[in-house]
């Protein structure tokens, strides 16, 4: 995985808990996938809170110079996905985290601890 990968993730996580963002994970795809190097799953308590979270992220991404490439779902603030190429930044309101599962579903990635990566 590139440093690349491994200092947006960090920006992104601070990000995240800034904001209180709630069961923050990262996982490594980048051995079981091409379209990114780490998921970053987190939750929020609510649309305004998952909002305030995905704007945090690409304002603090975007500050250190990495831009989104794209951004789904902030108008219904359910699941939004920010999409920064080598890493991606899933933030779900409870019922969609567990709904979808990503964890389950990425099984194959490798968890990263957070404090690996700060």
């Amino acid at each position: 995985m590139e440093d690349k990968s491994l200092n947006m993730a960090k920006l992104a996580i601070e990000a995240l808990e800034d904001k209180k963002a709630e069961d923050i994970r990262v996982l490594d795809i980048s051995e079981v996938s091409v379209i990114a190097d780490l998921f970053i799953i987190a939750g929020g308590s609510n649309k305004n809170q998952v909002q305030a979270l995905c704007d945090n992220v690409t304002e603090k991404l975007g500050r250190a110079g990495f831009p989104e490439n794209h951004i789904e779902g902030y108008e219904t603030a359910n699941w939004i996905l920010l999409d920064f190429g080598d890493i991606i930044v899933h933030i779900f309101d409870k019922e969609n985290r567990t709904l979808y599962d990503l964890e389950r579903i990425w099984r194959d990635g490798k968890t990263v601890e957070l404090n690996e990566l700060k």
